[in-house]
């Protein structure tokens, strides 16, 4: 399993969130709390969106421990981003390789997931088989997740992100019940083009992998001014995390069970999720 966070709102020094807090992304690299593994050292990846509405994001990915990549320091000290994701991997079975790495990109949309599709090794020929023809050259890795997306972008991503990847959830889950797997998805997963960001929080089971949203920034400086008063924080500013940086009353909120958040200009909506089953 993986830990990540997404940030929305007015450009901001990518350190402020990965390493200043005190449970930074990049202490979670070595010491996740809520995680499924506590180690998430089988690489980490960054998305950044930058100024231009056409422009796709730059992605970084790099297989060598958050916590030990004096390249992703440097960068985080030196360079600011309005929306932005970041990852740790915790691999499930996958190669440690960097096309292996979060997140993954297609055009203007970036993609990334914590959790795993179970037995994908029995699953992988069935659901790489449902992937768009014109789509499939685009995959470079061997991962559940980015198979995912490109069914997700199958099946209507960049038009109607909810019903996409409530479309992939069913197939997967119709998928690995063919099979006999009686769980087949655990999933948390944030998607953007850019102007929107949704999250996900799903499991067949029921249980899923720990999701919080942040409270908005005014709010935070009023409930908090010792901690937020001198952080440059915007009032659009938003936050997705895999687990709170902060241990601090009223700046999280946990997303529910089976339910996708979208937060666009600093407000955000939740709403309930539903697989669609395959026709």
């Amino acid at each position: 399993m993986c830990r990540w966070l997404a940030y929305s709102g007015s450009p901001i020094l990518l350190d402020e969130l990965l390493f200043q807090p005190e449970h930074s992304l990049i202490e979670q690299s070595r010491f996740a709390r809520l995680g499924a593994e506590t180690t998430n050292g089988d690489g980490h990846g960054l998305g950044l969106y930058g100024d231009g509405s056409d422009v796709p994001p730059t992605v970084v990915r790099s297989v060598v421990p958050a916590w030990s990549d004096l390249n992703l320091r440097e960068l985080a000290g030196h360079f600011r981003s309005r929306l932005f994701f970041a990852h740790i991997r915790a691999s499930t079975g996958s190669a440690v390789q960097q096309t292996n790495c979060h997140p993954f990109r297609h055009g203007r949309w970036l993609w990334m997931h914590n959790g795993a599709i179970a037995d994908f090794d029995r699953l992988k020929r069935d659901l790489v088989f449902a992937v768009d023809p014109e789509l499939y050259p685009a995959i470079q890795g061997s991962t559940d997740s980015e198979v995912m997306f490109f069914l997700a972008l199958t099946f209507g991503l960049r038009e109607d992100p909810p019903a996409a990847v409530e479309r992939m959830v069913g197939l997967v889950e119709a998928t690995g019940r063919e099979h006999g797997v009686e769980h087949p998805i655990q999933m948390t997963i944030a998607t953007s083009d850019g102007v929107r960001l949704w999250s996900f929080r799903y499991s067949s089971e029921k249980r899923s992998r720990s999701l919080f949203y942040s409270t908005e920034a005014r709010s935070l400086r009023q409930l908090h001014p010792e901690s937020f008063a001198r952080e440059q924080l915007s009032d659009d500013a938003r936050l997705v995390v895999s687990e709170p940086l902060r241990d601090l009353p009223g700046v999280w909120n946990e997303v529910p069970e089976s339910t996708y958040i979208v937060i666009e200009d600093g407000m955000h909506e939740v709403h309930p999720f539903h697989p669609a089953p395959p026709a």
